[in-house]
């Protein structure tokens, strides 16, 4: 499982790097917390006398928000996966401790359980 531990951790780094310059086209950090994520209203040069282009703002800025807000979740569920690795425990089910199947950490590196408490 060590060599898979190492490929499943560059996978992770890569895809942690990805989501992280992905968020950045669609928010930017809190200043208050650097651990969260806000939306921003993107590049729409709006003029406030058109109804139109403020309500197209306003839908731009919700469909980020609501990107981001994925990517947030995924975020972190990448960066935990990579803590799980450096302390260990990387690879075991979080439910019943047990070994969480090869090809399901294949088709996702940050997953928290086996394919039997999938859904739990």
């Amino acid at each position: 499982m060590e060599q898979n531990t190492q490929q499943f951790k560059e996978k992770l780094r890569n895809e942690y790097d990805l989501i992280e310059k992905e968020l950045t086209t669609l928010g930017r950090k809190n200043p208050s917390n650097p651990e969260d994520w806000e939306a921003t209203k993107g590049t729409l040069d709006t003029d406030r006398a058109d109804e139109t282009e403020v309500a197209d703002s306003i839908e731009q800025y919700d469909n980020n928000k609501a990107i981001l807000e994925q990517l947030e979740i995924r975020l972190n569920e990448v960066k935990r996966a990579l803590e799980k690795i450096e302390n260990g425990t990387y690879g075991k089910c979080e439910v019943s401790g047990e070994d969480i199947e090869l090809d399901r950490l294949e088709a996702n590196p940050a997953a928290k359980t086996c394919k039997a408490h999938m859904n739990v």
